[in-house]
């Protein structure tokens, strides 16, 4: 069984890993295509973050917000993969402010192509947040119950 489960967490992992070195190779002095593709969605959060909240939101950070997106997703998955609970909540904190970012379905009218392959990108995010969740909670119920049990002591007569 610590052969599957081992297995499992590879697998989830190489999602996050992939992705990662993938974008890591294209990082040239602009950020790359993930830069490019942020930069525009980054645009429309800052506005909205502006005009709902009133604060200032740095313009010049998406560079930085780049990188800090690839080292997110390669030291959490090489974490998560040596069954830590921090690799797991680096990779939950990823997902919880990229996804929404991103995958903005919710900027598209129903009847745009882009509406489709957003939604699609964004519920299958929302499926690795539900799975991380699920990983923490079946390893915090196990970890309670392994705390439980009483050590058995030898009956002396």
């Amino acid at each position: 069984m610590g052969f599957f489960s081992f297995a499992g967490r590879v697998l989830f992992a190489s999602i996050f890993l992939l992705s990662a070195y993938q974008e890591f190779n294209e990082y040239v002095m602009d950020g790359g295509p993930a830069a490019q593709t942020f930069r525009s969605k980054y645009k429309i959060f800052i506005r909205h973050v502006t005009t709902t909240l009133g604060m200032e939101v740095p313009k010049d950070a998406v560079k930085y917000i780049v990188s800090a997106h690839i080292v997110l997703k390669g030291i959490g998955g090489l974490l998560f993969i040596f069954n830590s609970s921090f690799g797991a909540y680096l990779l939950l904190f990823h997902l919880a402010w990229t996804a929404p970012i991103i995958y903005d379905f919710y900027n598209y009218d129903i009847e745009k192509p882009e509406f489709a392959q957003l939604f699609v990108n964004f519920t299958l995010n929302l499926a690795l947040f539900g799975a991380l969740l699920f990983y923490l909670g079946m390893k915090n119920s196990i970890l309670k119950r392994q705390g439980k049990r009483r050590s058995t002591r030898p009956k002396t007569h």
